[in-house]
């Protein structure tokens, strides 16, 4: 709601805030409260010094909505514990960052409409102010103090490159990310980064919202340092650093808050660098409480009565009664409104049992063909409002031999649980359905008015048991009722844990006594009236409704859960209105009555001598438990009806728990009470001690303790005895909580058709502590967890199901309810819709909580809530809480009777369909078993190979192209030194051969290019260079042209003239903000005289659109080529030496770093040269190329290869098959090519777009299996799943496996490996990811390693070694290290405005510290890999000698003293849900950021966040800080297909992804 601005005037209200929080001031829980909407809407406006004065009003002080109704919901004493609890919590003053949510997502309050920078406060002490308005301009002073960024630790790095995106000229002032590296220390100490160039800033009037200020010295410039060299950074250089970006403030607030002390870890594992890392497995704490007592002895139930004349089966009480006291009432059913509607007597119940069992038995087939047969199973589907239909069915089935086995009527075809259930129902080999008319009329149908088929169920054929259509059975006919026997009588449903659906079978011996058991304990008698408000269908509900009450001829009034929903007294006023003697409840039957009371004054309860509670065996922790309508009950509520309803009459020793499960039937009751005798007994226990299962008397924090009340005696005729839950089954000690077991006649025989389950639950022998049987007497294991106190009485602490077992503590799901629930939660989730489970993630069992959010509630009151609660369970419990969940109202699945289906709800978490509105997730506080960081140990380490090691006998990790020298050739091509000579020799030598053909997207020629044409097009451009552009040899011109042959003739024109070529991407003409700035880096950083580029990019570089991004009025010289003069150049140049630059290559890294290098001739020449070899081209050969051509070994393809071999290359631009995805594979199909060259994003496009087209290729003909290379060229780890998704979907038409195949090359050198034509098959190796964090590699062959291509063949004339960065020497054959190259056409150097001699002697022309007596000049590539000898021979004969290369160190993450790469754990991400487009990670603040795509629809996007902090945290043993989901196309690529992770994250900083949802992980 909007909030009231109140006035100064308004007293009354005034006065009334005043009293209101005097009264609340012990209970208020001071926790972080987000700020008002008042509040915000102060801060947006320039926030004066005086605001501080004015306390803003605050929205958290209205008086509390809802009536008071939900006041009687709560028990006030629990309540009191849960404030207490919190009101620890609040002198720590935390403020959690809360999550971001994109306004679309979830509607907001209007007030909220504004997002200013969202600073999350904390509440400061009691009685002090909320935080002022003023808070924001206290945030900018603070920050820009030094140690408000916790440290600055800069450790120097050098890749602030968010200016990279937002570069142009003029006063140089202005806004870069350079705080974006403040944290991101991120590499190998010494190795250096290229420099970065990218920190040239300036600010255009666009309003670039970045991270930082930095004032830039005047020239514009600011050279990159690298680690190296100077420890200090950009940051010197700037004065305060205000961050004001939303997402900055909240990373800070959550390295605030996981700074808090944590409770002790557990054992700390320690990690030798050599060692394999341990497991981290959580180890018990040895200050743990122990059993001390006893071994128990098994305890005694009274003796079975025996009286003369009790029935020899249920069937005979019914058959006596029916025809002795035929009018007696033996059930009424009520109508909705809880009127008695219908009541059946005894004569009627067993006439039209009757005419049931003879029409099951004869009326359903033929005479010879009988559709049931005695002993065969029929489910009874009957709503549960209709207990005199079921009841009939019921003992018809009896009567009739069959085994009746009740279900709940089906809603829908996939109710939650439904496939369960019809599992249940296929493995009791079920056909037959049998309900009633208007049961069968509400069922789901089909379209043609058939019933649907359930999903999971087997075909049933439905039979309508209305009285109309019953046969009567003819005088001679008789059911035969033999003596109770151990035959099966029906079998009950029961879901377990997991959700799995089982039958315990319950033989006709079996329910005999347990109603004689149960007549003789609750000392029934005949004509008693009995009112039930359980289920009837199982159960106590089905125990005494409906057997017992025929054994004794009780009149049952059946009061169904609709209308207790309507009215809750309903029970009551039965019990009133037919003087009732026993009542059967729920403890939510006792809260609605109470909450009901006041409309109810004359209602009298002195009838009642006996009033079951059901689940009122269990625990109120810290004496006033909570109960909801699915928990399992309490002392308080017991108490709390009592008091409420003693003057009505009902006498105290009236309430009698019990505790009952499926298997043992009713394992205990207390009996009825004589008036005046004591009350039975209760215990307070120690929380902490339960979670350890033993029996410790509270005595320190009464906070955490429980009130147990008993559930009375063993059942007569009964053996009860507690064994360890887990395990064999030893008897417990007498202080220690087991799970307990009966042995009697009364429980169930078996699981139906599970002989292995069966055995470990109904037939159990306890041993003792030496593990030897106690007797012989079979024990059936309840389900229910508890102990036997004094004087034998039975105490129950929860339930098996329940059970949390974390770090070696139990813990019990429902107290964690009731926890969650005592936390003031009217306003923002519905009481009794929380679920509690635990997953199993990382070695333990984690906690999630589930609860439905109210659709009223508003963000903050959500959040405010949700960390109360983790607070709450932390406290009380001493328990994190993994992952707490809102989901939207009525999204949970419901079990039939409206509880929260468990199991269900866990499975919808697990796979990422919950769907939630709100998530909080805490890693950080739950996970306490990481392993322990590694440490880096000083000096050497141990990757590196020492001396000694070399020297007894260990290859040297190296590895070499064919030799250039030994490889003969019979080429012209071999006496021109220079690639313009070449191209001129051609022009004469061979003028009509076509060398360069381009396609559209239709696949036609749009333009060729002969020799001849080339060289022509190529001299008129060196003359206009020359004319217009006055430029002299060694001016560096960019080319500015999309992909074609234009491009290739201004390369060719520029060498003509002497000028240093720079290829430059266009800009994007619908994204000029993003792309031209970049364009504008480059121009300025390569100090360009000269653009070359057509009209349509000249006019784009000058028009307004450009004007806003960047300073277009300082371009150089733009010269277009469309219309060239046809004028001869009077000479061409010729450099005077083949060491002269022939061009530079601009590249923007992965890290965001523009990088150039420069070219010389003879590079060109050799790297040419060796491509020819290893690619055997020569003039007769076409090849296809489906790349950018504008750096790295892309641009040589494309422009220099096929003017030095003279093969003819077919280019097709990578933007035309956006339009036409068939247009690659068509093209090679036509025109039969061998050899063809693309990208990894041109794989993609096809492996994602022709999934599912393979046979519309097939219908056109394309067949591929002209393929023998197939070659990706990047600057990367090799993306093997791309590739072989490619591979196996194009199998089918004719592409080769072993074609297709990666390059690698990096800036030092673009072509180190290519797979060439006659080498040794790809092969793959797997790599334990673990080892590869230690800077190991260790080859295996688990189920989940790295699988990592080798790097193809390296080319002719180029050799590898394998070098430790750190010593610089070289490593062993299979070690991990940085791979330096060696060979004549690696870059002659970087290309940097000043001459970085360090730097250039470091990455070009570097020695290794020892191993190499040549003392060869190495340059390094900044990649990690290893070389492995493999058992293929290479062409020379010897052994072939595989690369493989991990990663770029650039990219590496160090987190925990480990080293990632990213990939890694986007790979791993991406798997984790189908909706993750794409992922990319980075570190920011040592905390790990993952972003993902999101394909799906919005609401999916909180599924994810669990999800990827699971995986993470299981493959990676990294917990994730923050999970950002973002539309999908968010995250930055670059035109190689590689993720732009810097970029990423300095506009995540900046604010500038519009996430769907941030949510930071506590």
């Amino acid at each position: 709601e909007p909030p009231r601005i109140r006035t100064m005037w308004d007293i009354t209200q005034k006065g009334y805030e005043k009293k209101r929080s005097k009264l609340l001031s012990p209970y208020s829980p001071q926790t972080q409260e987000t700020e008002s909407a008042v509040q915000k809407e102060h801060r947006n406006q320039t926030p004066a010094p005086a605001a501080a004065q004015t306390s803003a009003p605050s929205k958290y002080h209205r008086t509390r909505s809802g009536g008071a109704r939900d006041e009687r919901y709560r028990s006030d004493i629990h309540t009191e514990a849960v404030q207490a609890a919190l009101a620890k919590h609040k002198e720590q003053k935390m403020a959690l960052p809360m999550p971001t949510k994109r306004r679309s997502t979830f509607v907001q309050s209007p007030a909220d409409a504004c997002t200013p920078p969202d600073t999350s406060s904390a509440s400061e002490d009691e009685g002090s102010l909320r935080r002022q308005a003023a808070l924001s301009a206290a945030l900018q002073q603070s920050l820009q103090n030094a140690e408000s960024w916790i440290n600055r630790s800069i450790q120097g790095s050098s890749t602030s490159s968010s200016a990279s995106s937002t570069l142009s000229h003029g006063e140089v002032k202005g806004t870069s990310g350079s705080l974006a590296d403040v944290f991101a220390n991120t590499r190998i100490e010494n190795f250096s980064a290229p420099p970065d160039v990218t920190t040239t800033t300036s600010s255009s009037s666009s309003s670039s919202v970045r991270p930082a200020n930095i004032d830039l010295p005047a020239s514009g410039i600011v050279k990159g340092m690298h680690k190296g060299a100077n420890r200090s950074s950009l940051m010197d250089t700037a004065d305060g650093v205000p961050v004001s970006s939303r997402v900055s403030t909240k990373i800070q607030q959550l390295l605030n808050t996981l700074k808090r002390p944590k409770r002790p870890p557990l054992k700390e594992f320690f990690v030798d660098d050599s060692e394999e890392i341990v497991e981290g497995i959580p180890q018990p704490d040895p200050n743990q409480p122990k059993p001390e007592g006893r071994q128990m002895t098994p305890v005694k139930g009274e003796p079975l009565g025996v009286i003369c004349n009790w029935p020899p089966a249920l069937e005979s009480a019914l058959q006596r009664w029916g025809s002795t006291q035929a009018k007696c009432p033996c059930l009424t059913a009520l109508d909705v409104t809880g009127k008695p509607v219908y009541t059946l007597t005894y004569g009627k119940l067993w006439s039209r049992s009757l005419k049931l069992a003879y029409t099951l038995l004869n009326k359903l087939g033929t005479k010879n063909e009988p559709v049931l047969k005695p002993g065969d199973r029929v489910a009874l589907v009957y709503p549960n409002n209709d207990p005199v239909m079921f009841m009939v069915a019921f003992y018809g089935c009896l009567l009739a031999e069959v085994i009746p086995v009740p279900i709940e009527v089906p809603l829908t075809r996939k109710d939650a649980g439904g496939q369960q259930i019809g599992f249940l129902l296929g493995s009791c080999g079920i056909a037959l359905a049998l309900t009633s008319e208007v049961c069968l009329k509400g069922l789901p149908k089909t379209q043609n008015g058939e019933i649907v088929q359930f999903k999971g169920w087997p075909r049933l054929k439905w039979v309508v048991t209305d009285s109309k259509y019953l046969s009567k059975p003819p005088k001679d006919w008789q059911p035969h009722i033999s003596p109770a026997g151990t035959e099966p009588a029906y079998i009950e449903y029961k879901t377990s844990k997991e959700g799995s659906v089982m039958g315990v079978t319950v033989s006709r011996l079996a329910m005999l006594s347990h109603c004689q058991a149960l007549s003789q304990a609750c000392n029934y008698s005949e004509g008693e009236t009995v009112v039930n408000v359980l289920d009837f269908k199982k159960d106590a509900g089905l125990w005494h409704g409906m057997f017992s009450n025929v054994m004794n001829k009780m009149h049952t009034i059946s009061v169904p859960y609709s209308v207790m929903k309507t009215c809750p007294l309903s029970w009551v006023q039965r019990v009133h209105a037919h003087k009732a003697k026993v009542a059967l409840v729920k403890c939510r039957d006792l809260h609605w009555a109470m909450m009901a009371h006041r409309d109810q004054r004359d209602v009298s309860l002195s009838s009642l001598r006996m009033l079951i509670v059901t689940d009122g065996y269990f625990w109120s922790m810290g004496l006033g438990r909570l109960v909801c309508s699915h928990s399992l009950g309490s002392v308080s509520s017991c108490d709390a009806f009592l008091s409420l309803f003693q003057s009505h009459g009902l006498k105290p020793e009236a309430i009698c728990p019990c505790a009952t499960s499926a298997e043992a039937m009713t394992v205990a009751i207390r009996r009825p009470g004589v008036p005046g005798a004591p009350l039975p007994g209760r215990a307070i226990l120690s929380m902490n001690g339960l979670s350890y299962g033993v029996i410790r008397v509270n005595t320190e924090d009464k906070n955490s303790a429980l009130t147990v009340q008993d559930v009375g005696h063993v059942m007569p005729g009964g053996m009860m005895c507690i064994v360890k839950p887990d395990g064999p089954p030893q008897l417990c000690k007498t202080d220690e909580i087991g799970e307990i077991c009966v042995s009697s006649r009364t429980g169930g025989m078996m699981y139906f058709g599970l002989a292995g389950v069966t055995k470990n639950t109904f037939e159990v022998i306890p041993v003792n502590s030496a593990g030897s049987p106690v007797g012989d007497v079979p024990f059936i294991r309840s389900g229910l967890l508890g102990f036997v106190g004094p004087g034998s009485l039975v105490f129950v602490v929860g339930k098996m199901d329940g059970l949390l077992m974390v770090s070696g503590r139990r813990h019990n799901a429902d107290d964690i309810v009731a926890t969650g629930l005592a936390v003031e939660s009217i306003k923002t989730v519905y009481r009794g819709r929380i679920a509690v489970f635990s997953v199993s993630v990382f070695y333990d069992e984690r906690i999630v909580v589930v609860a439905e959010q109210r659709p009223d509630a508003s963000e903050e009151d959500s959040f405010q809530w949700m960390s109360r609660v983790l607070q709450a369970i932390d406290s009380i419990h001493q328990v994190g809480v993994y992952c707490l969940a809102l989901v939207p109202a009525n999204t949970l699945p419901k079990t039939p009777l409206g509880g929260i289906h468990i199991s269900q709800t866990k499975q919808l978490f697990l796979e990422g369909s919950l769907h939630p509105c709100n998530i909080l997730m805490c890693p950080h506080t739950c996970v306490t078993n990481l392993p322990k960081p590694r440490q880096k140990q000083p000096g050497v380490g141990p990757a590196s190979v020492m001396v000694g090691n070399l020297v007894a006998g260990k290859r040297i990790a190296q590895a070499a192209g064919r030799d250039l020298g030994q490889i003969e050739e019979n080429d012209l091509v071999r006496k021109h030194q220079f690639l313009a000579e070449i191209l001129q020799w051609r022009a004469q030598a061979t003028p009509d051969h076509v060398l360069f053909m381009l396609l559209n997207a239709k696949g036609t020629t749009v333009c060729t290019a002969s020799c001849l044409q080339l060289h022509k097009r190529a001299e008129r451009i060196a003359s206009v260079l020359g004319d217009k552009g006055h430029l002299n040899a060694g001016d560096n011109v960019v080319l500015l042209y999309p992909p074609g042959i234009e491009l290739i003739a201004a390369f060719y024109g520029c060498l003509y003239a002497g000028c240093i070529p720079v290829t430059v991407r266009p800009p994007h003409a619908q994204n000029l903000t993003a792309t031209l700035p970049t364009v504008r880096m480059i121009v300025d950083v390569s100090k360009a005289a000269c653009i070359l580029t057509t009209q349509t990019l000249m006019r784009l570089l000058r028009s307004r659109e450009a004007a806003a991004a960047v300073d277009v009025k300082t371009w150089p010289t733009i010269i277009d080529t469309d219309d060239l003069p046809r004028k001869r150049l009077p000479q061409l140049y010729k450099p005077p030496t083949p060491e002269m630059l022939a061009y530079l290559d601009f590249s923007v890294s992965t890290t965001g770093m523009l990088t150039g290098v420069k070219m010389s001739h003879s590079a060109v020449n050799a790297l040419c040269r060796a491509i020819k070899l290893q690619c055997e081209l020569y003039s007769s050969r076409q090849i296809a190329i489906c790349l950018d051509p504008y750096c790295g070994l892309g641009f040589a393809l494309w422009c220099l290869c096929s003017v030095y071999s003279g093969h003819q290359s077919i280019l097709i631009p990578p933007m035309e098959l956006e339009n036409n995805l068939f247009l690659w594979l068509a093209t090679v199909n036509q025109y039969k090519i061998r050899d063809t060259f693309c990208s990894y994003s041109v794989m993609e496009l096809c492996t994602k777009g022709l999934g599912n087209q393979v046979e519309v290729l097939k219908t056109r003909g394309i067949n591929l299996s002209c393929i023998r290379t197939c070659v990706v060229v990047a600057e990367e780890r090799p993306r093997i799943t791309l590739q072989q998704s490619f591979s196996k979907l194009f199998k089918d038409i004719g592409l080769s496996p072993r074609a297709v195949s990666t390059t690698f090359g990096s800036r030092v050198n673009v072509a180190i490996c290519l797979q060439g034509t006659s080498g040794p098959d790809p092969t793959t190796v797997y790599v334990d990811l673990k080892s590869l964090r230690h800077d190991r590699y260790a080859a295996v062959s688990t189920t989940q390693p790295l699988c990592l291509p080798f790097a193809s063949q390296i080319l002719p004339g180029v050799k590898v070694v394998i070098v430790n960065p750190e010593t610089k020497g070289p490593v062993g054959d299979s070690h991990l290290g940085e791979i330096w190259v060696n060979s004549p056409h690696t870059a002659s150097g970087y290309y940097t405005i000043y001459d970085s001699e360090t730097l250039q002697a470091d990455h070009f022309n570097t020695r290794l510290s020892f191993g190499d007596a040549a003392q060869t000049l190495w340059a390094r590539t900044g990649y990690l890999g290893f070389v492995r000898r493999t058992e293929l021979t290479a062409a020379t004969g010897e052994r072939h000698d595989a690369l493989y290369v991990v990663g770029a160190l650039d990219e590496t993450l160090e987190l925990r003293g480990l080293r990632y790469h990213p990939i890694d754990i986007e790979t791993s991400v991406s798997r984790t849900h189908r909706s993750i487009a794409e992922c990319a990670v980075f570190t920011w603040t040592n905390l790990l950021v993952v972003v993902v795509e999101l394909c799906g629809s919005e609401q999916e996007a909180l599924d994810l966040v669990p999800l990827v902090t699971n995986v993470v945290l299981e493959e990676h043993y990294l917990i994730v800080g923050v999970v950002v989901v973002v539309d999908p196309g968010v995250i930055p690529i670059n035109s190689r297909g590689e993720k732009q992770r810097m970029h990423l994250r300095d506009s995540f900083l900046a604010d500038q992804l519009d996430p769907i949802y941030v949510a930071y992980n506590m």
